[in-house]
């Protein structure tokens, strides 16, 4: 009796270990895309901790680009060519801005590609941030 119990338990365990790989036992994956879901604000202040958020959009980027950011399929395609850096968006040469210092901060939270994102940005005025020339804090 002990000998019978031993080969169903190594039986079991061979299934349960072998199964996936010969195709009985294999469980689709919950999804193709890793996840990508990004909750952007935007303020008038110095730092984030102080201000209050005036606009607040969201984006997710996988599969399709959707959420209430205006330009979701251009944010989302410009985020793709940066590779998700925040910090890789650069201003345009031919925008010139005043010096008038009333702070915009930009925030963005969430999850780009299946890695956590937790960016700031402190622009000195409006047209520094809309300087950019890019759809991902146009909103």
């Amino acid at each position: 009796m002990r000998n019978t119990a031993r080969w169903a338990a190594a039986l079991g365990l061979t299934a349960a270990v072998c199964g996936p790989l010969t195709g009985s036992a294999v469980a689709a994956p919950a999804s193709l895309y890793a996840p990508s879901a990004l909750v952007l604000t935007t303020g008038h202040g110095d730092s984030a901790t102080t201000v209050t958020p005036e606009r607040a959009v969201t984006l997710s980027c996988a599969p399709t680009a959707t959420g209430t950011h205006p330009a979701a399929a251009e944010a989302c395609a410009e985020l793709r060519g940066i590779g998700g850096d925040f910090a890789a968006l650069k201003a345009r040469a031919d925008v010139h801005c005043t010096r008038l210092y009333d702070p915009v901060v930009v925030t963005v939270q969430g999850v780009w590609q299946g890695q956590r994102v937790a960016y700031e940005r402190t622009f000195g005025n409006a047209c520094a941030k809309d300087a950019l020339g890019s759809s991902v804090f146009a909103f």
